[in-house]
């Protein structure tokens, strides 16, 4: 499965968050994490990636405490905590030496180019434009929450240059690495 596949839980959970209560969107974003989890590693025998695994948690966790404390958060509220906890998940990806792109980086190339060093600095580098990239969510999530007369557009636009933004490095820079590689491999030949 592709990264951004990897994120359709959140997505779904954002768009139904919209129509009904949020326990429910958290119980459904559980159910949709799991699903592609399950058809990952039972269906396609591969393995399973921190990201599938840490979704899984993250919205049934939620799901359970927004529960278990009488539901009363608002949307607002619940995309702050699955905001940070999605930051938190790429940060202990990188944290256990696994970034979180290189488990699906690797289902994409050669053994031989996984094992060069420069493929795992790489993955680090990705793995922090992410990272970035949801810590800019979590602080655009915190000014919705803390401070109401902003405008919730504000906060929809900055969530989604962040996404875009990361979707573009994610694809612009492995290919720049490549051309640059073959560039000096012709010089050298």
């Amino acid at each position: 499965m592709g990264i951004l596949l990897s994120f359709a839980p959140f997505i779904v959970f954002a768009l139904l968050s919209r129509m009904l209560p949020v326990t429910a969107a958290l119980f459904i974003g559980a159910a949709v994490a799991l699903g592609l989890l399950l058809w990952e590693s039972v269906v396609h025998k591969r393995s399973v990636k921190i990201l599938e695994a840490g979704t899984v948690i993250l919205f049934g966790g939620l799901g359970v405490f927004v529960l278990l404390t009488g539901g009363a958060w608002s949307v607002l509220q619940v995309r702050l905590a699955v905001d940070a906890g999605l930051f938190l998940i790429v940060l202990v990806s990188m944290l256990v030496r696994q970034p979180f792109t290189l488990q699906f980086a690797r289902e994409r190339v050669p053994p031989e180019v996984a094992a060069k060093p420069q493929f795992l600095r790489t993955n680090y580098l990705l793995t922090g434009v992410w990272a970035l990239a949801f810590l800019v969510m979590v602080c655009a999530d915190l000014v919705m929450v803390f401070m109401p007369g902003v405008p919730l557009s504000v906060g929809v636009k900055v969530t989604i240059a962040a996404i875009v933004g990361a979707v573009w490095f994610t694809s612009w820079y492995p290919e720049r690495l490549r051309r640059r590689m073959a560039e000096a491999s012709q010089q050298r030949g």
